[in-house]
């Protein structure tokens, strides 16, 4: 797990982030947007900064040009100054823009993302900082469609939220890939502000941040393992997620559930001995990684 800093340290910059995948609309328009609108997301105790992730992919309408981008900030490629490939040279730009100013200071990275599983308003961390936890709670005492998934840090995960130990995601669907919706961008925008308004709250001394349980507890869905498709020798797909489970983010899956359906209508069920929850269920960008769910367990996490 993540160290962090001193729980009571100020968040000088919050950083909104759209765009990363260039075909996810509702972050690429929520920034040009608050780009137009300043006043939006104005607050007086830290610099808001507004970052359109991968500009050429967001121009041809694809998630990536050469390589995605959510996927280029680890310390190797960082690290690396000569590369050819466009997503690392602009991992390596978004790193040295996003260097800490203040070093006794914090930065908060709101990454905002789109999916087309049914996954409402997810808030993804990499750390168990008390003040995610904490903004995780407010947000969930605001609006029930927000969940908070924890999927530990890896070296070769190399996500944006990495950059920082304020960093997250925010999940938004299911919505078709280059497609924008309506209800969901303003149900995100909202969230945004509720989000900058914890934050200004925080740094004025509002919101009481301790790391000793105040006797609350957090519903977490922490990640454990993935699950491909079932494929042949050559690795073309067999199957589908079957349709008793499609959409069913979030639910239980037990032994014996229904899983996969074969194109011959062979069901597959689950044969884990405990029970999961999966999450990003036939998310279509997924294909290509060889990913059909994430399967996570359910926690409570002391606030």
């Amino acid at each position: 797990m993540l160290a962090y800093q001193a729980i009571n340290s100020e968040i000088s910059r919050v950083i909104i982030a759209g765009g990363i995948h260039g075909n996810e609309l509702i972050g690429v328009y929520l920034v040009k947007t608050f780009e137009k609108y300043g006043n939006l997301i104005k607050r007086e105790s830290f610099e808001t900064i507004c970052l359109l992730g991968n500009t050429p992919a967001i121009n041809a309408g694809r998630r990536y040009v050469d390589k995605d981008l959510n996927r280029c900030f680890t310390k190797d490629i960082l690290l690396n100054a000569n590369t050819s490939i466009y997503e690392e040279s602009r991992a390596r730009e978004i790193w040295q823009l996003l260097q800490p100013h203040h070093p006794q200071k914090l930065d908060a990275i709101i990454d905002i993302h789109t999916t087309t599983a049914n996954m409402g308003l997810c808030m993804i961390i990499s750390n168990m900082n008390p003040v995610l936890i904490t903004l995780g709670s407010h947000l969930i005492s605001i609006s029930p469609l927000i969940k908070v998934c924890f999927r530990p840090p890896t070296p070769d995960g190399g996500f944006l939220r990495s950059l920082s130990e304020l960093g997250f995601t925010l999940e938004v669907g299911p919505v078709p890939q280059g497609i924008l919706n309506a209800q969901l961008f303003q149900q995100t925008a909202k969230i945004i502000y509720a989000i900058l308004d914890f934050f200004e709250n925080y740094n004025q001394g509002k919101i009481s941040i301790n790391q000793k349980s105040n006797g609350k507890k957090l519903n977490v869905y922490e990640f454990m393992s993935t699950v491909d498709y079932p494929r042949n020798e050559s690795g073309d797909l067999q199957g589908m997620i079957h349709p008793q489970l499609e959409y069913k983010d979030y639910q239980p899956l037990n032994f014996g559930d229904a899983i996969f359906l074969t194109f011959d209508n062979q069901e597959i069920f689950y044969q884990g001995k405990s029970t999961v929850y999966p999450v990003f269920i036939n998310e279509a960008a997924y294909y290509e990684k060889g990913i059909a769910m994430h399967l996570t367990q359910k926690k409570l996490v002391h606030i």
